[in-house]
Order: C-alpha cells, then structure tokens, then sequence
C-alpha cells in the first residue's frame, strides 16, 4: 500500500515543493496530496498570533476532517524595520488585494528606509498533525534585504522583492531562483527538511502495515 499525507493548502506552488523535497529525499511509498484532491471542507479561520498558531489549526482541522497525516505551513515576511511585519498578516498585507497590491505596499511602507536598514527573514513554519494525536512542528528561516523595485517572474508573494544573504544566490532575488536552488535555500525548504524523517516513518509504516498515527511528539 502506499502511504497519504495532506498538505492543507490550495497553493500549487506550495504542493510541487513538497512533492520534489520528498522526491529529493528518495522516500517512496509516500503520496502527496492537496486540498483539490480530498473532499472539499469549510477552511478554518487562520487568527492565531503566530506562524506556529495558524500551521497548527490548519493541520488540526485537515487531519479531523479527512482522517489523514496532514502538513500545513505558515509563512511570511518579517522585515526588520517595521517591527517583524507584514509577518502572519502577509499575505493579507494590503487587504486581500494581492501579491503585487503587497508589494507596492510594502515599498510604500520602506521608502525611506536606507539600504543599510532593509533587512529582512522569510519565515515557515509547518505543522505535521497525525491521525492518533501525534504533532511535529519545524520552524525555518532565510534572510535577506528588500529591494526597492521588483525583480524577476519566478516564485510568489514578497520573492520579487528579497535578496538572500546566501552566497549561493549570487545576488538574485528569490523569484530568480530556479526551484530546486530555491528549495535548497529557503525557508520552506529548510523547514520541510526538517520533516523528511517524519515523512520516512510515514511511509515504512505503512509499507510495514503498521497504523499512520506513530510519530515525534514536540
């Protein structure tokens, strides 16, 4: 049998990035599904105060419902000189106006902002809720500096306007990263990283016909 986990999120973007960190990790026997693939269900209200919070009442709910292993992430930018906001208001940033209605906001916010103070984190946490109670819960982050004009089509949210600190980015910013450097480096991925041996003992488990609610409290 082949084991199933839920990734609790419509965002497809999101889904292709689980499939490859899994892939990469050579787990078989695991598959990934998202939102579109199980029964549509009412999607709880994500008001907790932190990342932690909203990962989890995501996870909480898509596991009750569906009775299956389910991730969900939360995330966003905290940028240093606004106090570690837009951070759980992200992707709300502008009133629910958008990606680029976020952008131009947040340029707005940092215009006079000099170079030197434009620092900035891409925080993820993702939240692993198992049908017998079990939760795993990583936290990843990835620095960097806000530009002061978009650059390049890769990517979604605030990546057009991050530089990471990384080397290996070589000045790009994070929509001009292709996906598996961006994987590699981000915060997502370094949070998803941290799962993969929670997803490897999801799939021995059930590759051994033992229950999918064994886990790691923490």
């Amino acid at each position: 049998m082949t084991a199933q986990i839920l990734l609790a999120s419509n965002n497809a973007k999101k889904l292709a990035e689980l499939r490859r960190v899994v892939e990469a990790a050579g787990i078989t026997g695991l598959d990934v599904l998202g939102l579109a693939d199980v029964t549509a269900y009412p999607e709880p209200v994500e008001d907790g105060a932190t990342f932690e919070d909203n990962a989890l009442i995501k996870a909480r709910v898509a596991c009750e419902v569906t009775g299956l292993p389910s991730l969900a992430d939360d995330s966003g930018l905290a940028v240093d000189a606004l106090n570690g906001m837009p951070g759980v208001l992200s992707a709300r940033w502008s009133g629910g106006k958008g990606d680029a209605a976020n952008n131009d906001l947040l340029l707005a916010q940092l215009a006079d902002v000099p170079d030197t103070r434009r620092g900035a984190a891409f925080v993820s946490v993702c939240a692993l809720v198992l049908p017998g109670g079990d939760e795993v819960v990583v936290r990843g982050e990835w620095r960097g500096t806000i530009l002061r004009q978009p650059r390049g089509v890769g990517g979604f949210g605030y990546d057009p306007l991050f530089i990471p600190d990384d080397e290996a980015a070589a000045g790009r910013t994070s929509a001009e990263l292709p996906a598996t450097e961006k994987d590699a480096l981000s915060h997502r991925g370094k949070a998803l990283a941290q799962l993969v041996p929670a997803l490897r003992a999801l799939a021995s488990a059930d590759a051994a016909g033992a229950p999918q609610t064994e886990g790691t409290h923490e």
